[in-house]
C-alpha cells in the first residue's frame, strides 16, 4: 500500500528487531511481512494517503513501551490490517457510484468489491478544526451515544498500547424497527501523523463479550475515517468515512443499502451539531 521505496515493513527497524526475543520478535516480523504483502496490492493512491503510510511507525514506539501478549499482538495486527485494507479501497478511485448528494455538499458513494461486498464512502466538510473532530471521535468515543441516535452505547473493553482498542457498540433500532437491535465487537486502530488522521477498525472476537441476548451480532470492516484539514482553511476538516458492514439476519439488500447510506448522512449532521454545542459551551 506504499510506493516501492517506502515499504511499510521498513518502519520496524533493525534496532527494534535486534532487541526483541521470542514471541515478541516473531510477531513483529510476521506483522511486517503481512503488511508488506498487503502494501503490494494497491495501485495509484492519493498523495495524502501516501503521507499516512510513509509516516506510520507500524508499532515501533509501542513495542518499546512494554511487551505484549500473544492475544494483544493479534489484536494490534488486526487493527493494522483494517487500516491498510481500508486505505487500499479508498485509494482506488474507479467504480464509485453516487448514492446520495445533499444540498450542503455532503455525498455518499458506493461500490461493490468481490471479496468484501458493497461499501459506502461518505465525503463531507465539517466546519470545525481537525483537533476538535479527532477529540470527539477518538478521545470521547464512549460519549457517542449521547449525540448519535444511531448508536445506543460504545464501551471500550480493552486498550492496547497507544493506538489500539477493543470496543463493544450497541446500535439503536432504526425507525419502525426496520432493522432490529445490532451490536458489534471491533478492534480499532487510530493513527495520527502530521495533519492527517486515520481511524480504522474491523470486527473481532473478545472472550469477555460473547453474543448478547436481544441483539444480533453484526460485523463491520474493514472500515475507516480519514480526517485532514481543508486546503487553505485549517478551521475546517475534510472527513471521509468508509463503511463496510454485514448486519446479518434476513434483510433485503435494498433496505440495507438505504439504511446505511442514510446513516452516514445523518452521522455528519449529528457530528456537526455536537461540535457546535461543544464550542458554544467552551466559549
Amino acid at each position: 500500500m506504499l510506493p516501492a521505496t517506502f515499504k511499510l515493513c521498513a518502519a520496524i527497524s533493525y534496532r527494534h528487531l535486534r532487541n526483541m526475543t521470542g514471541l515478541r520478535r516473531q510477531a513483529a516480523v510476521a506483522i511486517s511481512q503481512e503488511l508488506s504483502r498487503l502494501a503490494c496490492r494497491s495501485a495509484g493512491p492519493g498523495a495524502w494517503i501516501n503521507q499516512v503510510r510513509r509516516r506510520s511507525s507500524l508499532l515501533s514506539s509501542r513495542l518499546e513501551e512494554k511487551p505484549f501478549s500473544e492475544a494483544e499482538m493479534s489484536y494490534i495486527k488486526q487493527g493494522e490490517e483494517a487500516l491498510q485494507k481500508s486505505l487500499s479501497i479508498l485509494g482506488d478511485q474507479d467504480g464509485w457510484k453516487t448514492e446520495t448528494v445533499v444540498d450542503n455538499g455532503d455525498k455518499v458513494l458506493s461500490k461493490v468489491l468481490p471479496d468484501v461486498g458493497k461499501v459506502f464512502r461518505l465525503e463531507v466538510v465539517v466546519e470545525q478544526p481537525l483537533d476538535a473532530v479527532y477529540s470527539e471521535l477518538v478521545d470521547n468515543m464512549e460519549q457517542m451515544g449521547d449525540w448519535n441516535p444511531s448508536v445506543k452505547e460504545v464501551k471500550i473493553l480493552q486498550k492496547i498500547g497507544k493506538d489500539t482498542v477493543i470496543t463493544h457498540e450497541k446500535a439503536a433500532a432504526t425507525p419502525g424497527n426496520i432493522v432490529g437491535p445490532r451490536d458489534f465487537v471491533s478492534v480499532r486502530c487510530a493513527k495520527r501523523r502530521g495533519s492527517t488522521c486515520v481511524l480504522a477498525g474491523m470486527a473481532t472476537t473478545y472472550g469477555a463479550m460473547p453474543e448478547q441476548q436481544g441483539f444480533v451480532r453484526a460485523e463491520n470492516g474493514p472500515t475507516c475515517m480519514i480526517l485532514r484539514p481543508v486546503a487553505g482553511d485549517p478551521s475546517q476538516t475534510k472527513l471521509i468515512w468508509l463503511l463496510s458492514i454485514d448486519l446479518k439476519g434476513w434483510l433485503p439488500k435494498t433496505i440495507i443499502n438505504q439504511v446505511l447510506s442514510q446513516t452516514q448522512v445523518d452521522f455528519a449532521n449529528h457530528l456537526r451539531e455536537r461540535l457546535a454545542r461543544t464550542v458554544a459551551v467552551s466559549c
